[in-house]
């Protein structure tokens, strides 16, 4: 159940507009649903000079009119984040910023690198001295490893591809914005037109919110640079693939985005109508687990022809759950957010669809929410495979112990959550749902398409 995933982070980047600030501050609060632990924003003034304000906290909760008239400028990176690799902790927080003889610069960064510990040894021996525990932080070592001999960009591009794994980074110097993805394309970004500058955000609904018109996304493996002649592409890596992360379409995304082409809630519509006609069952409604859950569910109650009703009211005033410093808590807090209709489920058999099944806790609450109410049955539909391998790539499941999936069948699974069935959608329907060749998997196949040095990857589900 998607309180359960940790979410991973989001970036957001000004160019050229007037007020860089207070559009980031926007186009954070439209992306918070990507990382609710901190937020910050740099800004370059009319002096070169870059200028930060971070806090751990809620977008709303960091800024105010306060600090964000102090960062002045027609330029900015902004960036909010849940802790992946590196923990918590305000010197983690990003944006990070870094004040060198050659230029001052700062950077923002969404992913996580598999190759984090071999980098910092390889830095380490070399000098280098970090500020943070993050993994982001190395790019910034990299690049300046060798920075006397050639231009930025090409120390950028060198130290690209010495990293592995999943990012999308944002690198702001005094005169150029850089945008870069990963070369397996597994974390979004696009890039938007506004008021003769630029907008970049891992998101298109924080173009939208912003005013922004859609250009293009980052291709895999590419930098754009944007300065005061526009966008230069360069490419530093030829090996580009299109493995986007399957859970950005699943859980991550606002259903108002478009990723690679391919709008999120017409993703999860389509893939709730695969779902039945691979898993169908006798019921009289359809409800959806709020929020990620109800495009699958109407998609769901359209191809089955069982009626779609909302069955589960959210509570959109109470913390998330998996913050509760307790599992006992944390049980607590789902019926504290989570609230079933008993006029709509008595006496019915109900089909509850919800996006994925990580740790197995908050579906069992549910189910049981729902019996309680005076649901007669209560058939339990995923709209994604089985999760029973860990992510690398800036998703806080990395252990097969918390993965539920991966140590019970489905038959154990449904009893376990109390279920009269339980049933998954296949990993083929997640490419179908998308019509697409490519997707990043490892989560639900245990196919990774990097190389993962160290971490242990041989159970199977």
């Amino acid at each position: 159940m998607k309180n359960e995933i940790h979410e991973e982070c989001g970036v957001f980047g000004v160019w050229g507009v007037k007020d860089a600030a207070n559009l980031a501050y926007y186009g954070l609060h439209a992306l918070q649903h990507r990382g609710q632990e901190a937020c910050g924003i740099v800004c370059v003034d009319e002096n070169k000079q870059h200028n930060r304000v971070k806090g751990e906290g809620l977008v709303t909760e960091v800024f105010n009119e306060k600090n964000l008239v102090n960062l002045k400028g027609d330029y900015a990176i902004a960036h909010v984040r849940y802790a992946t690799a590196g923990g918590a902790g305000i010197e983690n927080v990003q944006p990070f910023l870094f004040r060198h003889h050659t230029g001052n610069f700062a950077l923002a960064h969404n992913g996580n690198l598999v190759n984090s510990r071999e980098l910092a040894r390889y830095l380490e021996h070399k000098g280098s001295l970090f500020q943070s525990t993050s993994d982001s932080e190395l790019l910034a070592h990299l690049i300046k490893k060798d920075n006397n001999t050639k231009h930025r960009i090409h120390n950028i591009i060198d130290a690209l591809n010495m990293i592995e794994g999943a990012f999308a980074f944002l690198i702001l110097s005094d005169k150029r914005l850089y945008c870069a993805r990963d070369k397996y394309g597994l974390r979004p970004l696009s890039i938007g037109r506004l008021n003769g500058g630029y907008v970049v955000s891992s998101e298109t609904c924080a173009l939208d919110v912003v005013g922004a018109e859609f250009v293009r996304d980052v291709e895999p493996g590419e930098i754009v640079v944007i300065d005061a002649d526009g966008l230069h592409s360069f490419t530093y890596s030829h090996f580009k693939r299109h493995y986007m992360c399957a859970m950005e379409y699943v859980y991550f995304a606002r259903p108002d985005s478009d990723i690679e082409g391919c709008n999120v809630h017409a993703y999860r519509k389509e893939s709730g109508r695969i779902l039945y006609r691979e898993s169908p069952v006798d019921a009289d409604i359809v409800i959806g687990v709020p929020d990620s859950s109800l495009s699958a569910a109407i998609g769901y109650a359209e191809e089955s022809g069982i009626p779609y009703e909302m069955g589960l009211i959210k509570n959109k005033y109470i913390g998330r759950t998996f913050i509760q410093p307790s599992q006992e808590l944390r049980e607590k807090g789902v019926r504290m957010k989570l609230s079933a209709v008993r006029s709509i489920v008595k006496g019915k058999r109900v089909v509850m669809i919800d996006d994925s099944i990580v740790r197995g806790t908050t579906s069992r609450r549910i189910v049981n929410l729902l019996k309680e109410a005076g649901a007669v049955e209560v058939h339990v539909r995923i709209a994604s495979p089985p999760y029973c391998h860990p992510c690398y790539y800036g998703v806080d499941t990395a252990t097969y112990e918390e993965l539920i999936s991966a140590r019970m069948s489905v038959e154990e699974l449904c009893e376990k959550i109390g279920a009269d069935s339980l049933k998954f959608l296949s990993v083929e329907g997640l490419y179908k749902s998308g019509r697409r060749s490519e997707l990043c998997t490892a989560c639900f196949s245990g196919k990774y398409p990097t190389v993962l040095y160290d971490r242990e990857t041989n159970k199977k589900c």
